[in-house]
């Protein structure tokens, strides 16, 4: 780069690279309980410097150069010093040994005893209902909870009872007499109804491609540094998000797991890693303990605590979906796989309440809304925030596929992440056969990823690899 301007448009081209994101640090640092003293002044002082006008960044004034970048940078590796606060309540390790030692007792799930091929239909069921709820999230991603139920109404879809359509005219029409104005990027024409024929290319499901693919390739033993190993050769770096994209970035410039995850990266206990769990839930039928443990070696390559709670959360929810019929019992598997006095237990505590309560669907929506501010980045994509909307999702949605799906969804925040958590957890709850053909028939057995030897290639083959992988590593 030739000139600070040039500089400055390339990191607004590149987000999720530079890890100079400051505004996010200043957050997450508080949410682990770091004592940061001077280095609060420090945040104040970069924060209040205007974000530079660009092409891509307009509206904004002032100008972050070369020299904010470099402090903004310093900044973020200092937090990784500040010691944790004497007076923090919680108790949130990295390490296996300690996170076994941190969980609460609870009873095992029951063995598994299914025969090869229900664990092919439960697999399978998990596999196509990730990618129904991945699709039907996935053109509202990001929105605001209004807009989302603005473009519903408009459409004749709220509450929620199908895929997305373009908009006709006269949709727009209602939508704009009703203040709504955001609809479906052209670039989610593959995902909505008048243009789905297969899944299109998302990071959630490339995920659970990937953990197929390392499993084939390393075996159950696979080590932290073997999946970094294969992002780099199969999985093109843009394909990657956030943390992820800042753990690829770090992998490059040979900074090794576990440091990875913490290297300049501001949204280590983002929801990425919640999305990587399913192939390893999928792979451990009524085994959420191994399920828990391949995922936090998965996630700790990008992300901790929380977030690698997530992921240990999730992958156990699948393994367990096996053998477990009541969903509170399935939340609970997952729960007993992570620390006690973790923030993600308390969170998700908090909707098993309001749930036992009696408290109403919209009732426990509105409470995510109130400890969570949708329009913060941070709290959109956080990995507590979703995993409440999961938990939301599964005990609201109870037997019925379209009813998890959809109140997935229709509350906001990471919406196709959420639909495809609770998708695959009904789908290895139920199998495929029961799985609604509404849902289905759109996707035709085609899924697309972004994972080198799987760029296109049907739901049930890629199903049957996932089972053959797995019975090799029991």
């Amino acid at each position: 780069m030739n000139t600070s301007r040039d500089y400055i448009d390339w990191l607004n081209r590149t987000v999720w690279m530079d890890g100079a994101d400051i505004a996010v640090e200043f957050d997450q640092a508080r949410d682990e309980g770091r004592d940061l003293g001077e280095l609060t002044a420090e945040f104040e002082r970069l924060l209040a410097v205007p974000r530079p006008t660009t092409e891509w960044n307009k509206g904004y004034g002032g100008e972050r150069g070369p020299e904010w970048v470099e402090d903004a940078l310093r900044l973020v590796a200092a937090v990784q010093e500040a010691p944790i606060l004497s007076t923090w309540p919680h108790h949130e390790p990295n390490d296996l040994a300690s996170i076994r030692s941190a969980r609460p007792w609870a009873k095992g799930s029951p063995d598994w005893t299914g025969s090869t091929d229900d664990w092919l239909r439960r697999l399978h069921g998990g596999l196509l209902g990730r990618i129904c709820g991945c699709m039907l999230g996935k053109p509202v991603e990001a929105w605001m909870r209004r807009d989302i139920e603005l473009l519903g109404l408009a459409t004749d879809n709220w509450p929620i009872v199908d895929y997305w359509q373009t908009p006709t005219p006269a949709d727009i029409d209602r939508l704009h007499a009703s203040g709504g104005s955001r609809v479906p990027a052209p670039w989610m024409s593959g995902c909505v109804k008048d243009g789905l024929h297969g899944s299109v290319e998302d990071d959630d499901i490339n995920y659970t491609t990937v953990g197929l693919a390392v499993v084939k390739k390393y075996g159950a033993n696979f080590k932290p540094l073997d999946v970094a190993e294969f992002w780099c050769q199969n999985l093109p770096i843009l394909h990657t998000c956030t943390a992820e994209r800042v753990a690829y970035r770090n992998f490059v410039a040979n900074v090794c797991p576990p440091f990875s995850a913490t290297r300049l990266n501001p949204y280590r206990e983002w929801i990425g890693a919640q999305i990587r769990a399913d192939y390893f839930g999928y792979a451990n039928p009524g085994r959420p303990e191994r399920a828990a443990e391949w995922a936090r070696r998965d996630a700790s390559i990008s992300h901790v605590a929380n977030g690698i709670y997530g992921e240990m959360w999730a992958a156990a929810m699948i393994a367990a979906a096996y053998v477990e019929t009541d969903v509170r019992a399935i939340i609970d598997a997952g729960l007993a796989q992570i620390p006690e006095r973790c923030r993600l237990r308390e969170d998700i505590d908090t909707i098993l309440r309001l749930h036992g309560d009696g408290a109403t669907y919209d009732d426990a929506v509105a409470h995510v809304h109130t400890q969570w501010d949708e329009r913060k980045g941070h709290h959109w994509c956080h990995t507590n925030s979703n995993a409440q909307i999961v938990a939301i999702g599964l005990l609201y949605g109870g037997d019925d596929y379209e009813q998890t799906i959809t109140r997935a969804t229709m509350a906001a925040f990471d919406t196709d992440c959420n639909a495809a958590t609770c998708g695959s957890i009904w789908g290895v709850r139920h199998g495929i056969d029961a799985l609604p053909s509404k849902w289905t028939a759109p996707i035709d057995d085609i899924v697309r990823t972004g994972v080198a030897g799987y760029h296109e290639t049907s739901v049930s083959r890629l199903a049957k690899e996932m089972l053959e992988v797995a019975r090799e590593h029991l």
